[in-house]
């Protein structure tokens, strides 16, 4: 399997993550055109479980280090494929609800709370995963969590922004709001659950026995199999709209169903880059970097979306200090693995 050895390249696959967790949302936006995201999501799971496949029968089944992919399953346990199984679960779950935040709020709303709220969790979660396989945590804690306190200011002026939007528009935000935190919430146990599936050699904080690219592996399935169940409830019961059918997305165009299966394949590679990051980085920082996406999602959502263009004047002064502090939360977050 191929394995990061060198601290640099995983921090520039963290940047990947981060770009491709950031963009894979413009998909969407560009299916909403023609159809309901409810459709959208159909092909999006597909380019997941595609994407994933291919990964591990090519990345993870090549090179010396680590175990190729059939041989790792051969010895995998119940309950490590059980954790990666759940983990794809939960995250589809959490990330269905974004979407429909991201079709009723935009992205440069759902993107800085929902996953704002996810991120932060998720950084706490993983800092706990390293205390308890090294009883210690790593870097400066002190300034890790000063990052994180910047990252839940900035998630406060999204709300407020949205609030002002939305009341100018005379649009209801609840609904928005309700659906990004409930989606942030579930997103944040996510990596935890995947990361314990995971062989303690691979990655920090792993208590299972699967290398890295067949726990997303199993999680690609989790996702892609759960969705017949969510998605299924959500079109019979939409959160907005009328009742969608399948018939509808047999009528759906190739380069629309070609444009949802690429949103699954660029979340999908934004996955496998983190997973491979953080077998040399620290958990905490990898997750950090990795989802600094609400920061590449607001700038698609205000300058190329103009999500933004209809509210007050005075929204982009607090826009423009959300986006500063979540660049300063990043940067904290990210120094604190360098001082001790």
């Amino acid at each position: 399997m191929f394995v990061i050895e060198s601290y640099t390249l995983a921090i520039i696959f963290c940047v990947i993550t981060m770009l491709c967790w950031g963009s894979w949302p413009n998909t969407q936006k560009l299916a909403a055109k023609t159809w309901r995201f409810e459709l959208y999501y159909w092909d999006f799971v597909t380019g997941i479980l595609i994407f994933s496949i291919l990964v591990t029968l090519t990345l993870g089944s090549f090179g010396h280090a680590g175990r190729p992919f059939l041989a790792d399953l051969q010895q995998a346990s119940s309950q490590s494929i059980s954790y990666a199984l759940l983990g794809g679960v939960v995250w589809n779950l959490g990330n269905l609800l974004l979407t429909a935040a991201i079709a009723v709020a935009g992205m440069s709303v759902a993107f800085p709370i929902g996953i704002g709220i996810a991120w932060t969790l998720g950084i706490v979660i993983n800092f706990i995963l390293i205390i308890l396989d090294q009883g210690k945590p790593e870097g400066n804690p002190f300034i890790l969590f000063t990052g994180v306190a910047v990252i839940i200011v900035a998630i406060m002026l999204s709300i407020r922004a949205y609030r002002l939007r939305a009341a100018e528009q005379k649009k209801p935000m609840v609904k928005g709001i309700l659906l990004s935190l409930s989606a942030g919430l579930l997103i944040a146990f996510v990596y935890g659950l995947v990361v314990y599936s995971v062989d303690n050699a691979f990655v920090v904080g792993g208590n299972g026995n699967l290398t890295p690219f067949t726990a997303v592996l199993f999680f690609g399935v989790g996702v892609f199999v759960s969705n017949l169940l969510f998605n299924t409830i959500i079109m019979r019961k939409p959160i907005e709209g009328a009742p969608v059918t399948f018939k509808q997305y047999w009528k759906g165009s190739f380069s629309t169903h070609l444009t949802g299966v690429l949103g699954g394949v660029i979340w999908m590679l934004g996955l496998e880059a983190s997973f491979m990051a953080v077998s040399v980085a620290n958990p905490a920082v990898s997750y950090a970097l990795s989802s600094a996406a609400p920061v590449v999602a607001m700038l698609w959502g205000i300058f190329i979306w103009k999500e933004f263009k209809d509210a007050p004047k005075r929204t982009n002064i607090l826009l423009a200090f959300m986006f500063i502090c979540f660049l300063l939360g990043l940067t904290l977050i990210t120094y604190s693995n360098i001082i001790e």
